[in-house]
């Protein structure tokens, strides 16, 4: 599948939709998102077209790798969410639910967090 160069978080990169931008470097910007399931729900990007986690760790550089997760933790630490701590997120896929094929990470933190997933 190709990258579409009109996702919205695409668009959010080109400063054609706006957002409130926390955090932003030559590797990532991170936003709050718009439909927050936490107290605290912060959506970070990087600034390469990359549609999944797969698709990013197969083509970023490394460079680029270690930019990105750098920035996911200095977003945590800006946010002060490290201690009590936080969940990260990133859905790959239409099973998983990825709305938006650009590779994300959910940060959400705010308040103490249920198992992950739902015992079978």
């Amino acid at each position: 599948m190709p990258y579409d160069e009109n996702n919205v978080f695409a668009r959010i990169l080109r400063g054609e939709i706006p957002c409130t931008r926390l955090y932003e470097d030559e590797f990532a910007v991170a936003f709050a998102d718009v439909r927050p399931q936490a107290p605290v729900h912060v959506l970070v990007i990087p600034r390469g077209q990359y549609i999944s986690v797969a698709d990013f760790g197969a083509r970023a550089g490394a460079a680029e790798i270690t930019g990105f997760w750098r920035a996911v933790s200095a977003v945590a630490a800006q946010l002060g969410v490290v201690e009590p701590g936080f969940r990260m997120i990133a859905n790959a896929g239409p099973d998983s639910r990825q709305e938006v094929p650009h590779f994300h990470v959910h940060l959400l933190a705010g308040h103490r967090f249920g198992p992950l997933l739902a015992s079978a």
